[in-house]
């Protein structure tokens, strides 16, 4: 449907509209390489003059005509429902056009302002219009490629906006020195994590706001995140991401940072300041069998020995969907890479986006969502080798053609593919479709998903206005007022999990401090390589000479600080292993000496897939080496040169740790999630006191991290320290002693 044509004439290459008797209502300027308009009582419009696009004046407002056909299209007609005007282009989309919105490019970089030929042929030539970035020269350079780009796509078809997006950018670099005057940058916040941590949800809502408000400032309007899923087993390597093993806490998390995401102030609700939410994943992922990731294929499954699959529903039913701002419930959902082993009642196997289970009848019917649904990256692809993410993860369905994944995944419910930035694949599902049930119901399909997906598009402005102005971006992206928010969420992330009986912290005076070196070995890469082997200091010294004397030995120190990194074994599976006649998996090791799987239990999938020879997935009786297994030699052999002069242990960590290791020659031991170290100085200082709790129980030893269910909280045996403290869910200290404040006792009343 189209509201009335409305016709121009130009003159002089001004525009003249026939209702300017009613008088106009908007100026126009340029702005670094836009038009930008500005109306009263309207929407603020952006346009390229290159791409071709005129402006129509109707009852005195402007509008853009994207189409060029001379017409107020429905779509064009900013008057209108969002949902009006989705419906309204959806319609005049060719196949191609629908199929282009349905792609979700692999990970782009932006060195430079200019389009790289790759970008500029999946734009055109297939129609792709969602794009994620990834590494940015800057925020003025991200500003000038975003108007690049969509000056370039603007001019295209029906003139429709790229929809940028963007994986979590907002983590600390543990080595920058605070300057809240620094800018520039993207303001740094402890990981999802270390905001689970502080506990407190309105501190979650405050992130979300200033983290949202940058990403328009570099032009992305969908964040592919929140990671709300459940971590109930402590050896997934995807721990960190998420917001920690308590279903309660994660739900709060959830709602706190979609809401402040979507919420635009102004209008409380959806708007040109809104960032989409595309929370993840869809459900049940952090159950990993024996703690394995799915990136792998040799972690494709999620099993669930305690019947606890439901619990894992929560963060999204209760938060995610369920928000308290005018957004109502995040836009865009990412389902699980892995297969939930047994859990379909049909008895198929098969990834969470294949699953018409998991995605139409458990997603789209029961939990009522009608937003999008786009696939976790790469799944439509072969996969290549069991020990590496490289390649694609088509879990449970490898016997298929490309094109016939693609096919399966829309029949499941899915409106979009990530990672994909080829049309191919998608016409040819639309072919399928069509041949089995007909052209009429192939394009009622295809333009339900186009509809979803260009709502998304509608609701934050961006066929209004999705240029930047690139002086405006470097203002607003790391700056002062965002960098002092961010540095201040750090603080309040660090656990203090031990003050020795004397109370070593805080050390305020100016002493004498020790900071032995770390050894890094040569260990192999996620994405492949060996690292390089080196010795290096854990902390930049001339940071620390701030606060301290820094010494070159034991002998001469009043104190040290031993700087370290949870224990890591590798991804659980070994091609070594394979080799010695084994069947490649071992275990994960949550402490720091050899461990042998001595406990494990015996795990075997039925069935397994073409890709695998065996089926069992048992590690019992196997011996795994943890690479930083110096780390905590190094706190052992510094406890012993240090005597009875204290030594501070910080571990960085995303995921519980067997802490014997290192606790008991630690007389102050802190957890860090990826801060700056001069949050870790200014605590041990004093200059800031420890508040964060633990998001996560802390294990006792391997043998409760075997027994524990994948799919269940809060079933460990929690490590108990050498001052008695049990190091469970909601534990932490401050400098009065252990923590009991309203946080805990609203956390902890539904778990112990």
């Amino acid at each position: 449907m189209k509201t009335k044509a409305i016709s121009f004439v130009a003159l002089g290459g001004m525009l003249v509209g026939l209702t300017a008797c009613n008088g106009q209502k908007w100026t126009e300027q340029q702005v670094d390489s836009f038009m930008l308009v500005t109306q009263k009582d309207g929407p603020s419009l952006g346009y390229s003059p290159q791409s071709g696009i005129r402006l129509l004046t109707v009852d005195g407002y402007a509008f853009k005509d994207l189409n060029r056909n001379d017409s107020l299209d429905a779509y064009e007609d900013w008057r209108l429902t969002a949902q009006e005007r989705a419906a309204d282009l959806a319609s005049q989309l060719s196949l191609e056009e629908i199929a282009g919105l349905m792609l979700y490019s692999s990970h782009q970089s932006v060195p430079s302002p200019e389009l790289s030929d790759e970008q500029k042929k999946f734009l055109n030539d297939d129609h792709l219009r969602a794009v994620l970035i990834t590494n940015v020269e800057s925020p003025t350079v991200a500003a000038q490629w975003n108007n690049n780009m969509q000056a370039f796509v603007e001019k295209l078809e029906h003139g429709i906006p790229a929809n940028t997006s963007s994986d979590p950018r907002h983590e600390a670099k543990a080595t920058t020195e605070y300057n809240a005057g620094a800018g520039g940058q993207i303001s740094q916040w402890p990981t999802s994590l270390g905001l689970a941590a502080t506990f407190d949800p309105q501190l979650m809502y405050r992130f979300g706001e200033i983290a949202s408000e940058e990403y328009r400032a570099l032009g992305i309007a969908t964040a592919l995140s929140p990671q709300v899923d459940i971590a109930t087993d402590p050896r997934w390597t995807r721990f960190s991401g998420t917001f920690g093993e308590d279903p309660q806490l994660a739900t709060d998390m959830a709602r706190a940072y979609c809401d402040a995401f979507q919420t635009t102030p102004e209008t409380k609700g959806w708007g040109t300041k809104s960032v989409n939410a595309m929370v993840k994943h869809w459900y049940g992922y952090g159950a990993q069998e024996g703690g394995r990731d799915s990136h792998f294929a040799s972690g494709k499954y999620a099993v669930y020995p305690g019947n606890n699959l439901a619990a894992h529903k929560r963060s999204f039913t209760e938060g995610a969907f369920r928000l308290e701002g005018g957004t109502e419930m995040a836009s865009a959902v990412m389902p699980i890479y892995s297969i939930l082993w047994h859990q379909d009642p049909s008895g198929e196997n098969v990834g969470g986006s294949y699953s018409k289970w998991l995605i139409q009848e458990q997603l789209r019917d029961s939990a009522h969502f009608e937003g999008v649904i786009c696939t976790d990256w790469g799944i439509t692809k072969d996969m290549k080798v069991l020990d590496s993410p490289r390649g694609g993860k088509p879990w449970g369905v490898e016997a298929l053609t490309e094109a016939e994944r693609h096919y399966k995944i829309l029949q499941a419910g899915v409106d979009q593919f990530g990672g994909n930035n080829e049309i191919g694949p998608v016409v040819e599902a639309y072919r399928m479709w069509a041949k089995e049930y007909g052209e009429t119901s192939a394009r009622q399909r295809f333009e339900q998903s186009a509809r979803r997906l260009l709502l998304n598009m509608f609701r934050v402005g961006l066929f209004e206005n999705p240029y930047l102005d690139p002086a405006e971006s470097a203002k607003t992206v790391g700056k002062p007022a965002f960098m002092q928010e961010g540095y201040e969420a750090q603080l309040k992330s660090v656990i203090m999990l031990k003050n020795s009986k004397n109370k070593v912290l805080p050390i305020k005076d100016r002493k004498k401090v020790y900071v032995p070196k770390r050894y890094f070995p040569a260990i192999p890469g996620l994405w492949g390589g060996i690292s390089e082997e080196k010795t290096v200091e854990p902390i930049d010294l001339a940071l620390v000479k701030k606060y301290y004397d820094v010494v070159g030995s034991p002998e001469e120190a009043d104190f040290a600080i031993c700087l370290i990194e949870e224990p890591n074994s590798g991804f659980g599976y070994s091609t070594e292993d394979v080799k010695r006649g084994g069947n490649g998996y071992v275990p994960y090791s949550l402490q720091y000496r050899n461990y042998l799987a001595s406990e494990a239990r015996s795990v075997s999938i039925a069935g397994g897939d073409p890709m695998e020879k065996f089926t069992n997935r048992s590690y019992k009786g196997k011996i795994v080496e943890t690479y930083n297994r110096d780390d905590a030699t190094m706190v052992q052999h510094t406890k012993e040169a240090m005597g009875d002069k204290p030594v501070i242990v910080i571990l960085e960590t995303g995921r519980p740790v067997v802490l014997r290791e290192i606790e008991r020659p630690a007389d102050a031991l802190l957890i860090s999630f990826s801060v700056q170290h001069q949050a870790l100085l200014d605590i041990i200082s004093g200059k800031a006191e420890p508040s964060a709790l633990l998001p996560m129980q802390m294990p006792s030893d391997m043998e409760t991290v075997e027994k524990q269910q994948e799919d269940v909280p809060h079933d460990m045996d929690c490590y108990v320290d050498s001052d008695g403290h049990v190091y469970d869910f909601a534990y932490g200290l401050n400098w009065q002693g252990i923590i009991n404040d309203d946080r805990v006792k609203k956390y902890t009343q539904s778990v112990r």
